[in-house]
């Protein structure tokens, strides 16, 4: 925890993000998984959406700092705090075009010298994806993998799902600790199914650690297309266009 002041940008009121309908999302109960997102919010500085109760306008916040072993985390605004008490909603940008809302107790009281409150982790939150298009999870039968030169070694990495602007793998976390948000991913080989096979250039749009009950630590690399030669797209943007059937 810091006692230095983020410095904020002045969000317009068309910055904030708007609040997720429940009727189009999933809860999220998992405490690991909770705790995961909250993480990753915090790592990459994302600007939240804090709703009073009131129905006041929103505020902007920032999360400081994340304890997963209390657990609890430290939430700081862009102002001063609100003293309206009630259930606050909160909404942040996951990434990938994922939201991720949930609500806290607003009777906050700063830590001392900050704009900073300490809150227990949501009981539950709601998730919403917003992806630019649809993808479709990698089948259990037939081979689907990504080969590609990593750390100066060929590693093939199963694919998670695939939609027609890119692709996701997986891996554990000592395979791909050196890989970054932008990093660029060339000639990767992508294997869907026995009669598909495609050579291009990636982009590397999301890092999600998650934990699989059978594989224990893993990470979820998502990855844009950045260069496809036309014949591949257009067998790929078929195959695509098969499973959307």
């Amino acid at each position: 925890m810091t006692d230095s002041l983020t410095e904020f940008p002045s969000p317009s009121p068309a910055a904030f993000l708007e609040r997720i309908a429940v009727q189009h999302a999933h809860q999220m109960r998992d405490a690991y998984d909770i705790g995961d997102a909250l993480v990753s919010l915090a790592a990459a500085g994302a600007t939240l959406s804090v709703y009073p109760p009131d129905g006041g306008a929103p505020l902007a916040a920032c999360i400081a700092a994340v304890d997963p072993v209390l657990p609890h985390f430290t939430l700081e605004f862009a102002e001063a705090l609100p003293a309206v008490p009630g259930h606050a909603t909160i909404v942040a940008a996951l990434g990938e075009g994922a939201l991720l809302q949930f609500e806290l107790e607003s009777n906050w009281t700063a830590l001392p010298g900050t704009r900073q409150v300490a809150a227990a982790f949501p009981a539950a939150c709601l998730v919403q994806e917003r992806r630019s298009a649809p993808r479709h999870d990698t089948p259990l039968t037939g081979y689907y993998a990504a080969s590609m030169r990593l750390a100066n070694a060929q590693v093939e990495l199963p694919l998670c799902d695939y939609a027609s602007g890119g692709i996701a793998f997986r891996a554990a976390p000592e395979a791909v600790f050196a890989l970054q948000v932008g990093q660029k991913l060339p000639d990767v080989r992508l294997q869907l199914g026995p009669a598909l096979t495609v050579v291009a250039d990636l982009e590397i749009r999301m890092l999600r650690p998650f934990r699989s009950y059978l594989l224990g630590e893993q990470v979820q690399v998502g990855c844009s297309f950045d260069r496809i030669e036309m014949r591949m797209q257009e067998e790929f943007q078929a195959k695509v266009a098969q499973e959307r059937g």
